[in-house]
């Protein structure tokens, strides 16, 4: 990378072409005197020479140069070392017929939750560069979208592939939540959380979501749980028979007193979002209870430009000097 010690100093190039202007206003000094001026008067409006503008050029240029050479132009070659944050989260998002739901917004436009939990999801995952994240949908069963990686951007994509009826219809929670707690239990991480997102009660499934969350404790797993979406009657777009869209009014309820015990029982936390603001605000909080300090490590070697600059502009002045006395040499 190429930058200048001291950029302050280049503000003084402004004043260069001023003084080429003035320079060449006054021309070169006095050569010849006289003892009246009548004479010299009707050579007033002539131009300058090509001489006397070359040689001006010359001295306008080396200074140029040497203000640059002031600056300290350097040319750095760094590198940085980031190490992983010690953290490893395992998103789990329901894919549950319910997620279709028109009762969250994008915009001020309605969506359902599926569309909004994928976006929000996104900007979670693009706040945390350092952390291993992995994804884990399901609704009757468990479907692991993603493994643990760093690689977000491949993680992103798979994300967007997430939709509603990837598995047999059903709220399987506690087999979600084992699922995570399985795919976390024997890494090495520091910590190790699961965010959990659901709009349903538990209704499929080998595995109850407080058994789940035993093995999670005895783990040391954090598992933070999230009830999405309006509770009572909301619209849920539905296929009839013929193969046409149509909405309908759908009965749905979340089981809050579960899902809040299983954040107690890990030393995590429930959150209800029934909006598209209130679910932003929960990933985002979680995302402050979750860090740890990042080691950086950063090597930069300067190498010092200032003799390319200074040199030439030595040379130029040398230049002008040397054609002042010889080619360019004004008489008396």
């Amino acid at each position: 990378m190429f930058h200048f010690s001291h950029p302050e100093v280049l503000w003084l190039l402004l004043l260069i072409p001023p003084l080429a202007f003035l320079k060449g206003r006054r021309g070169l000094a006095t050569a010849v005197r006289y003892s009246t001026v009548q004479t010299a008067r009707a050579l007033s409006g002539a131009r300058k020479s090509t001489a006397g503008k070359w040689l001006g050029a010359l001295r306008m240029l080396a200074l140029g140069m040497l203000i640059v050479a002031l600056a300290r132009p350097q040319i750095v070659h760094g590198t940085s070392e980031v190490e992983a944050s010690g953290i490893d989260i395992l998103l789990g998002v329901d894919v549950s017929g319910s997620m279709e739901a028109l009762d969250f917004t994008i915009e001020g436009e309605p969506a359902n939750r599926i569309d909004v939990v994928r976006k929000v999801v996104s900007k979670f995952i693009e706040e945390r560069p350092n952390d291993r994240i992995g994804l884990v949908a399901f609704a009757g069963r468990p479907y692991m979208v993603s493994p643990l990686t760093l690689d977000h951007h491949w993680l992103q994509q798979r994300l967007e592939g997430v939709r509603t009826g990837m598995v047999e219809e059903g709220t399987a929670i506690g087999s979600a939540i084992a699922s995570c707690v399985n795919r976390l239990r024997d890494q090495k991480a520091k910590s190790k959380i699961v965010i959990l997102l659901t709009d349903g009660m538990n209704n499929a499934g080998k595995v109850s979501p407080l058994t789940a969350a035993e093995a999670a404790e005895a783990l040391g797993i954090k598992v933070y749980t999230i009830g999405a979406g309006s509770r009572g009657e909301v619209p849920v777009p539905v296929t009839d028979p013929f193969g046409d869209r149509k909405l309908v009014t759908a009965r749905v309820d979340i089981d809050e007193e579960t899902l809040q015990k299983v954040a107690q029982m890990t030393g995590a936390r429930y959150y209800r979002a029934t909006d598209t603001d209130s679910l932003t605000k929960i990933y985002n909080e979680i995302n402050k209870l979750e860090t740890t300090t990042q080691k950086i490590k950063k090597f930069e070697h300067h190498n010092e430009m200032f003799l390319w600059a200074a040199l030439p502009a030595l040379l130029l002045l040398g230049l002008e000097l040397f054609l002042g006395q010889t080619r360019f040499r004004r008489l008396p």
